[in-house]
């Protein structure tokens, strides 16, 4: 007597298995999880770079390095995106003040915590970050975050660019970003 698996009981084990396979891939929606993570580096680099900043204000002997100017990493960001007035475009990740966020951090004690800024983990025309200085020592910086885990983040931060219609926020919905800083209302 043979001993296997007939031609039938294979079928009927493939389409279980595709079935299950399906599920999984509806349940899980790898295109949100990807978002999420895109969202939770967007979190951490604006929050690195808010550190940074804080670093310098209270290390640095001189605060001539800090700028009160608005600038982004992207030409998309002139329109003028989280702030009030459109911001400067500048691509560069250098902390010496010349790169988008224009606070010269070299001049933290010890030296700059960052040895470049970051970029967004998508950095197109929709999603991209930002930072505005103040001449009390103030700043904001901004992004924007795009899943539905972290999307509400963008209402709850206190900034002023916070009436978010959906998330993920629509690219011409100008009123929604995550602004994180020492004076989001700037």
């Amino acid at each position: 007597m043979k001993k296997g698996f007939t031609l039938i009981e294979l079928l009927i084990v493939i389409a279980i298995l595709a079935i299950l396979a399906t599920t999984v891939v509806l349940v899980l929606n790898p295109a949100q999880i990807l978002a999420q993570a895109r969202d939770s580096q967007r979190i951490s680099d604006l929050s690195s770079v808010k550190s940074a900043i804080a670093l310098y204000l209270a290390t640095a002997t001189s605060t001539a390095g800090f700028s009160t100017a608005t600038n982004c990493n992207i030409a998309a960001c002139n329109n003028p995106g989280p702030f009030t007035t459109a911001p400067t475009v500048d691509p560069d990740v250098a902390v010496d003040g010349t790169g988008w966020m224009s606070t010269d951090l070299r001049g933290t004690s010890g030296g700059s915590s960052l040895s470049a800024l970051p970029t967004d983990p998508t950095n197109s025309t929709t999603f991209y970050y930002s930072y505005k200085g103040a001449a009390a020592l103030t700043f904001k910086l901004a992004g924007r975050l795009e899943s539905a885990k972290y999307g509400p983040m963008m209402t709850a931060d206190g900034g002023i660019r916070n009436t978010c219609a959906q998330y993920p926020p629509v690219v011409t919905d100008t009123t929604c970003y995550y602004e994180i800083g020492t004076d989001v209302s700037l």
